[in-house]
């Protein structure tokens, strides 16, 4: 009897990477699950579990699990699922590690392009009529070359963006306390030593880290009263890492120039979201300093394909008999 690979959520029909990797071994079942309740009698006696980004998978779920050799966390992050837990019932969590590294690296930095150059101000300015046609309303802005690019978080992505900064000439600076000793030298990047140092330097904050409980909020009202009058917030790691209300509240004082955030704790947040009725408010100004996206800067149809390839070639793994790679718990 052949295995069984439920793939809870994102992934629909057709499956033809997951069969074509997976075909002689198991029978692939998508389920576009919403929410995890959708799971709940439909996913007991699965082998391998193939899982996005959609909701969490609990350990109400995991609990009832009798056969599952491997729960795949199709992505970077796995703050969506209960791997210590898991593990608890002899269950291997494991991510994919490189699969978007670099069109999320891409994306950070085509947001902070957007926001320092004034490409997204003047647009949405002239678009709906409003000041000359003419430069000054953007005014100041600053050359790139020279100004501290600030990370949080220099892992593979954090990494990728390093890179490209270096390449517009921007001075870059990191604070991951995670780190090797020596990695500051091997890309030409410079280390600060706590998060007020990288924050009190950085023009533009772009955060690639991982949400645990030490960066959950760390970008909130105090933090942001660090960084320099005119700087810029870049979000493509983890809704929860920022307080968004705390990053309104900065453009609205006039202390950050702008913000772009790919990532937001509630997804798709309501349309009563006091965010979401400012940033649609052309008489506000987030309307013109403040970029939000539907958590996309991991899409690329290449890294999608990775995502699936990747997971599929996991799961065949374990299915041999063979050991897990990435595993996180």
């Amino acid at each position: 009897m052949p295995a069984k690979v439920i793939i809870t959520d994102f992934v629909t029909e057709p499956l033809d990477e997951e069969r074509r990797i997976l075909g002689d071994l198991a029978e692939v079942i998508a389920l576009d699950a919403l929410c995890e309740d959708e799971l709940i009698g439909r996913i007991e006696d699965a082998d391998a579990i193939m899982m996005y980004h959609q909701f969490n998978v609990t350990s109400r779920v995991i609990q009832n699990l009798k056969n599952c050799k491997l729960i795949i966390r199709c992505g970077v992050g796995v703050d969506n699922v209960d791997h210590a837990f898991a593990r608890t019932r002899g269950i291997p969590v494991a991510n994919i590690p490189d699969y978007g590294t670099e069109d999320v690296a891409d994306t950070a930095i085509a947001m902070m392009m957007t926001l320092t150059r004034g490409v997204h101000l003047m647009n949405s300015r002239l678009q709906r009529n409003v000041g000359p046609w003419h430069y000054s309303p953007m005014v100041p802005l600053h050359r790139l070359r020279g100004r501290v690019f600030g990370i949080v978080g220099l892992g593979r992505i954090g990494t990728a963006a390093a890179l490209r900064a270096k390449a517009l000439g921007m001075d870059v600076w990191f604070y991951d306390p995670y780190a090797q000793d020596g990695k500051d030298k091997s890309l030409g990047v410079r280390r600060a030593e706590s998060i007020e140092e990288l924050f009190a330097k950085s023009y533009v904050l772009s955060l690639h880290c991982p949400l645990t409980p030490e960066t959950r909020l760390m970008v909130n009202d105090e933090t942001l009263k660090l960084l320099p009058q005119g700087a810029y917030v870049i979000n493509s790691a983890r809704g929860a890492v920022t307080d968004p209300m705390a990053i309104l509240r900065s453009i609205e004082d006039g202390h950050l120039a702008g913000a772009a955030l790919d990532v937001l704790e509630k997804e798709p947040p309501s349309d009563s979201d006091p965010l979401l009725q400012a940033w649609r408010d052309p008489h506000h100004p987030a309307h013109d300093r403040l970029i939000l996206n539907p958590h996309s800067a991991f899409y690329t149809e290449e890294g999608l394909r990775d995502m699936r390839v990747k997971g599929s070639e996991n799961v065949r793994r374990v299915l041999l008999g063979q050991a897990a790679r990435n595993v996180v718990n």
